[in-house]
């Protein structure tokens, strides 16, 4: 991916993690397209103003990742206003109930699919297509979770969704890489140099504990605030959500290019694989 083209995506960019790295994103000099759904236009808006006063151009896109009209229409509504993708960061995701498996209801399961998993891929499958189309590289990130390299009980859903949201990672990021390998093997050289053009690597974060609105929903305000007070926040706590952006600022800098398929630990520690 060329330094030249910086234009990012960022779903579920109306409070933590995803805020944090669309401003972070604007630090490194991207303009920023943000998601989130109407709910949250308000505080879109205000990002927006944010990312503006850092002289970037910034729009807001009121949008429900888990349909893929939707998802369509954003991509088509940045490409328009903006001119182009070069940044997929598909980080919308919700926690769900956390209760057993038993007294799962199958809405509840269906709801947490369609938004960490389905939405997921929506994004995934439509910046994969402009940045094809555009034929400049790309970055695709999703959103993983230390809970998709490891279970927790009571947490089934939001678990399967976030390993599978590891699968569909390693399945692009490592699809590129074989059908290289095979063409090459078989001297089809034209073949090999066009999806070498496409230059787009696919990756994920796997967060552990991180202070945001959906941790504390799980958590409570009280265990942050007291963890704090007793002077714990350190590596093998709990991080802010500056630290995930710090992650995808890396993944997204041209000299990344060998770095695809990969589902990145940010736990402090707690979890290594």
């Amino acid at each position: 991916m060329s330094e030249e083209y910086r234009i990012a995506v960022v779903t579920g960019a109306g409070q933590g993690i995803g805020r944090t790295i669309a401003l972070r994103l604007a630090d490194d000099g991207f303009d920023v397209a943000v998601n989130d759904l109407a709910s949250n236009s308000d505080a879109l808006a205000s990002l927006v103003g944010e990312l503006q006063m850092k002289r970037r151009r910034a729009i807001p896109i009121v949008a429900d990742i888990t349909e893929e009209a939707n998802v369509e229409g954003m991509i088509a509504k940045v490409v328009q206003e903006l001119g182009g993708l070069d940044v997929m960061v598909a980080n919308a995701g919700i926690g769900g109930l956390l209760v057993p498996l038993t007294e799962l209801p199958v809405k509840e399961w269906d709801r947490v699919v369609a938004v960490n998993l389905r939405g997921v891929m929506l994004c995934y499958k439509h910046a994969a297509e402009q940045m094809i189309k555009q034929g400049r590289g790309g970055r695709i990130i999703g959103a993983s979770s230390q809970l998709g390299k490891q279970g927790q009980a009571s947490a089934s859903a939001y678990c399967a969704t976030k390993f599978a949201v590891r699968g569909l990672t390693q399945s692009l990021g490592d699809l590129t890489c074989i059908m290289t390998l095979l063409v090459l093997t078989l001297m089809h050289f034209d073949t090999a140099l066009e999806l070498a053009e496409h230059k787009i690597t696919v990756n994920a974060y796997a967060p552990g504990t991180v202070d945001t609105p959906m941790s504390r929903g799980f958590l409570g305000d009280e265990w942050f605030l007291n963890t704090r007070q007793r002077g714990e926040m350190n590596p093998s706590v709990f991080a802010e959500p500056t630290v995930i952006a710090s992650i995808v600022s890396y993944l997204v800098k041209p000299e990344t290019y060998f770095v695809t398929g990969q589902a990145i630990n940010v736990n402090g520690g707690t979890l290594m694989d």
